[in-house]
């Protein structure tokens, strides 16, 4: 089997609290996958952005439209409210990509119906939980409910 190419969303320019939390679930998501935007994790990369500077705006739209579009499924954190995640999510469902959204509750946000309402039970799954259970989540989303992709 071909190794799958995952696209991981997590918050940049929306806040980088969860940044760490970001590099455990790339670190996990490696065992599935190559993970395509491992640097979401980068501790260089503040709320300003990366590569931004450089390369401008446009450059970082087209560039991880394109991983989008290579990607085989889509693992986006969604506790910390983003623009960036919402509008890649929006992408995926459109490209009828395989979404899984990690949501933690005891942040004591809401989700966006958006998202949580986007829940079909085919593409589109939203699990809520702590950074305890990733692995068993992760293990089971790869091997129970995509085995063979």
């Amino acid at each position: 089997m071909a190794t799958r190419a995952l696209y991981f969303c997590g918050s940049i320019r929306g806040g980088r609290a969860d940044r760490e939390l970001y590099e455990s679930i790339i670190q996990q998501l490696q065992r599935y996958g190559s993970v395509l935007t491992e640097h979401i994790a980068r501790p260089d990369i503040t709320e300003k952005g990366e590569d931004a500077n450089e390369k401008g705006d446009k450059f970082i739209h087209d560039r991880d439209l394109d991983w989008l579009q290579q990607s085989d499924v889509v693992v986006a954190e969604v506790t910390q409210p983003s623009l960036g995640v919402g509008y890649e999510l929006g992408q995926a469902v459109a490209m009828k990509k395989k979404i899984l959204c990690l949501f933690r509750p005891s942040s004591g946000r809401v989700l966006s119906a958006m998202i949580r309402g986007a829940q079909d039970g085919q593409l589109v799954q939203v699990k809520d939980y702590e950074p305890e259970e990733l692995e068993g989540i992760l293990s089971h989303y790869f091997t129970v409910t995509l085995p063979s992709l």
